[in-house]
């Protein structure tokens, strides 16, 4: 026995191996959130902790070992025996620090990462694996839809395949027992109904059993679908399905491949005749499972009873939750009786040999019912002499049980009580051979089910003996096979007049596609036997799929498309393409692929190309992949233009930092790497409120309004978009000056953008320290390069009160200070304790820099005379005009920017930059465009 401690008090087991007697703890590391014991070996349980870890002990949880981590609540399983060589293998789904899940399998004590194996490859969907019987499943999400993948007693996944056009949205696994998979699914047209699907053996080729089946929502929010499988009795199965809004309850006896309405009783529980006539009106049951193992469902079948069904429902035109009534049928579902006029928990006991029947009530009650011959009659008893509101009946293990305990309390202050019902004083003897009698499992008369008679032993009804041990022993005589014993195959449809034709979108020659010349393939005939279908001799041969040669055909159809389905692939790395031919000879077929890259590969045959055909491309570009066909029939061809990209890892905007009203500005994305591939440029700036999209790395615009203005460049290659975004100043008129800092500073700079910026910001603050000038006419930029450089600019401003913004006698005399203290070394700042760095005006600059029209030239002077004042040697007096002030000052900077993308500047490698003065002479106009290129070069 184990029992697991209360977690809010703390995490242990108690573990006992006298049957309750003594118990021993043993501390545990982690919380359980719940158990799992192996089907076979008692001492082997899987344990998942409230942090998503899965655990394993091989001695009845007194020590433990950590299996994996993330594991995906309810998505792991021991093996199957059989399909499983190691019976101590896990399956379970694991989800990875990103949020992608995987499917693994180890074996429980040696679950390390080199003994894992991955049996599916890449991710699946989450919250997707499903281990039951022979099969496993998965699923996977591309393009928008689901695909779901099963793989046949552990062999290779294969895709399931559904009718072209289901384009399912959801699928559960109802059944996988007998070799066959039945599935429940949701067609892109459907909302609160299910179809039905019935799979060959490999779970790989499904075909339609029942449409439109009644599903609803659980408490939780999971998905239950109106479909019960009879228990003991294969391939019988239940199922609501939805007609004109109406829902109707129909019964099958062989998978699925024929459904029809339930038979309503001759008479009622008074014995007066029902008037119910088929198809108009019929039996309908409520098919929900109980989800409370303490009570029984509103349906209740058991394997040791393989005739007797007991369910809840109503006769009429459609199933109601109205009016309901208990039946029962003691003949596997051919004729009905009430039993009830109201519900009931019906337990089986004896095999069936005993029924009891408790009220569904919320009131307390004293009596139960008894049946001991298949529901046809009861009897009432008293099970207390305190009426009891019960909670829960159970019936005690074992096959030979005629033990009950029900639990409830007397009121609604008391406490739980047990009350155990024995039944076996009721008997006086065992049951003999002579007190059972032949039945015969039957559909409406036909006693051929499934491929053959079946035959059941009956307890006589008027014999009051204990069965024991089952008594229901079945003989099976295998029948002739008729048509009824056969379903359609995979692409065909049964049409009224009873034959399988191919769907619309089926080409029956499609089967040898994968067939070459001289070879055979196996024909279907458009059915196929039900899977456990036990029939013989009969129509098996000629509804039986038959070898055939392979036709001889020419080419046609012919595909290629990349492994993943993608048109893109990385420089450098495999892509694997893949070449697909609707039909064609296979094996004498000459196959030539030309890569587009100047290499070109020919095969002689397809089946050589199974895992596809691998090539790296060492360019990137757009490839032109070209496949050719030919054999002596004919030829195809197919082509695949594939973008080959290398990853973009870095994206620089490039642009000044402060520009004149209405003067064309260019700004250019400068890459790294340079070349990536087919790119596409989104641009933001302004106030735009639609973005400009081009295929060129640069564009040039126009500001029509003064400020600060951000521009925003998002580059998009492959499925890779980064962004980068700048700030840029927009002024009529402003003034600029180069800044040149003491050498000291040169020691400290790593010469990244970042720094940059930092140091510009404490700059600013030392200028506005120093001059008391406010900080928004003031915007420092620091240079790219060594030594260390920056510009430094007086911007207008107008003051939140509405004055006016200053003129251009304010700009010269906020400029005429600022060169003023810098001149004073009063301006410094402290780049760390013990260091510090003086900044003042670079010598033999063209500073100011200034934005002059031919009446400014009293200005020029102005600030001419400041410099002389003082005691500076004045090698050059020339008066300067821009188009666009600021930019050619920048040309320099931006091209040593693109050079800072490919090779950082080390110190040691780093040479001083060429101040801008040498580059032209005093007084000279320079063309902006001939000024870069200078510059540049």
């Amino acid at each position: 026995i184990m029992l697991l401690t209360d977690p809010e008090i703390e995490s242990s087991l108690l573990i006992s191996s006298d049957e309750g007697a003594t118990y021993q703890k043993y501390r545990l590391n982690f919380y359980i959130q719940s158990l799992l014991f192996h089907p076979k070996q008692e001492d082997w349980i899987l344990a998942y902790s409230q942090d998503q870890k899965l655990y394993s002990s091989a001695e009845f949880g007194r020590r433990w070992q950590l299996i994996q981590e993330g594991v995906v609540p309810n998505r792991f399983y021991w093996s199957v025996m059989g399909s499983n060589k190691e019976p101590d293998l896990v399956h379970l789904e694991a989800r990875t620090v990103d949020g992608h899940s995987h499917y693994l399998t180890c074996r429980m004590q040696n679950c390390t990462e080199a003994n894992r194996n991955k049996p599916f490859p890449g991710y699946i969907d989450p919250d997707s694996l499903i281990v039951q019987d022979d099969y496993v499943f998965v699923q996977l999400t591309s393009g928008g839809r689901p695909h779901y993948y099963v793989s046949y007693r552990r062999n290779t996944f294969a895709q399931m395949k559904l009718p072209k056009y289901a384009l399912p949205k959801d699928m559960h696994v109802i059944s996988t027992d007998e070799n066959q998979v039945f599935a429940a699914v949701q067609e892109w047209n459907q909302n609160d109904t299910y179809n039905l699907y019935i799979s060959d053996t490999r779970g790989v080729y499904f075909t339609l059993a029942l449409e439109n089946v009644q599903s609803s929502r659980g408490p939780e929010g999971n998905v239950m679908i109106d479909l019960y499988e009879v228990a003991g009795i294969k391939g019988m199965f239940l199922a609501n399905k939805k007609i004109d809004n109406q829902v109707k309850t129909f019964i099958t006896y062989n998978k699925g491949r024929d459904w029809r309405l339930l038979q309503a009783p001759d008479t009622d529980l008074r014995g007066d005749p029902v008037h119910c006539l088929l198809p108009y009106c019929s039996l309908h049951l409520h098919l929900k499972v109980s989800e409370n193992p303490y009570t029984s469902g509103i349906i209740a079948s058991k394997d040791t009873a393989p005739s007797i069904i007991v369910a809840s429902g109503n006769i009429g035109s459609e199933l109601s939750d109205t009016d309901i009534s208990m039946f029962v049928s003691s003949d596997a579902g051919n004729t009905w009786r009430q039993i009830f006029e109201e519900e009931h928990s019906v337990l089986y006991l004896d095999q069936g040999g005993v029924l009891v029947a408790m009220k569904h009530t919320s009131l307390p009650i004293r009596h139960l019912w008894l049946s001991f011959d298949e529901g046809r009659s009861w009897s009432k008893y008293s099970f207390t002499s305190i009426p009891l509101f019960v909670d829960g009946v159970l019936g005690e293990p074992g096959e030979e049980t005629l033990i009950m305990t029900v639990f409830g309390h007397f009121s609604h202050r008391s406490e739980w009580q047990l009350v155990k019902v024995d039944y076996k004083s009721i008997f006086d003897r065992r049951c003999a051979e002579e007190d059972y009698r032949p039945w015969q499992l039957h559909s409406q008369g036909e006693a051929c089910i499934m491929g053959a008679k079946r035959i059941y032993k009956k307890r006589k009804s008027e014999r009051k003996c204990m069965q024991g041990k089952y008594a229901g022993a079945m003989e099976s005589k295998p029948c002739v096979c008729t048509e009824a014993d056969f379903d359609c195959d995979y692409g065909y449809e049964r049409h009224s007049n009873g034959q399988c034709l191919p769907a619309f979108w089926f080409n029956p020659s499609s089967l040898s596609k994968d067939c070459s010349l001289g070879q055979s393939y196996l024909n279907s005939t458009g059915y196929r036997k039900v899977v456990s279908n036990n029939c013989t001799d009969g129509v098996r041969e000629q509804y039986t799929a038959k070898p055939q040669k392979c036709p001889g055909k020419a080419p046609r159809g012919l595909r290629i498309v990349t492994a993943d389905g993608k048109l893109t692939a990385e420089q450098g790395h495999n892509v694997t393409l893949m070449v697909q031919l609707e039909e064609g000879d296979v094996q004498r077929t000459l196959i030539q692929v030309d890569f587009g890259d100047g290499i070109a590969v020919s095969y002689v045959n397809l089946s050589s190309m199974e895992d596809g055909i691998k090539h790296v491309y060492q360019n990137v570009g757009i490839f032109r992949v070209t496949v050719q066909v030919d054999n002596s029939l004919g030829s195809d061809s197919a082509v695949l233009y594939l973008h080959v990209t290398c990853p973009l890892e870095h994206v620089h905007l490039s642009l000044p930092f402060v520009t004149t009203k209405n003067k064309e500005v260019n700004a250019t994305a400068v890459l790294w790497p340079s070349q990536v591939g087919t790119l596409t440029y989104v641009w933001w700036y302004g106030n735009n409120t639609e973005p400009l999209i081009t295929l060129e790395g640069s564009i040039s615009f126009r500001f029509t309004s003064e400020g600060m203005n951000t521009i925003t460049v998002q580059v998009s290659a492959g499925n890779a978009i980064l962004q980068d975004t700048k700030t840029i100043a927009v002024y009529e008129e402003f003034r600029s000056l180069r800044l040149s800092f003491s050498p000291n500073l040169d020691d400290y700079n790593p010469d990244i953008p970042e720094w940059r910026r930092d140091i510009g910001r404490v700059i600013k603050k030392s200028l506005v320290e120093a001059t008391g000038v406010p900080g928004q006419h003031i915007l420092v930029a620091v240079l790219p390069g060594l030594p260390t450089t920056a510009e430094l600019f007086v911007l207008p401003y107008q003051d939140p009160a509405g004055e006016n913004k200053r003129s251009a006698d304010d700009l010269e005399q906020i400029s005429e200070l600022l060169i003023h203290k810098l001149n004073q070394n009063s301006v410094h700042f402290e780049l760390k304790p013990g260091v510090q760095v003086l900044v003042h005006a670079a010598h033999l600059t063209a500073a100011p820099l200034v934005d002059l029209t031919p009446t400014h030239s009293g200005s020029a002077m102005l600030m001419l005379l400041s410099v002389v004042f003082v005691g500076l040697a004045v090698f050059v007096i020339y008066k300067f005009k821009r188009k666009i002030p600021g930019i050619n000052a920048y040309a320099q900077m931006q091209n040593e920017k693109e050079q800072e993308m490919i090779s950082p500047v080390s110190h040691s490698e780093s040479r001083p930059s060429v101040p801008q003065s040498e580059l032209r002479r005093p007084g000279q106009l320079i063309d902006e465009k001939v000024e870069s290129q200078l510059i540049g070069e």
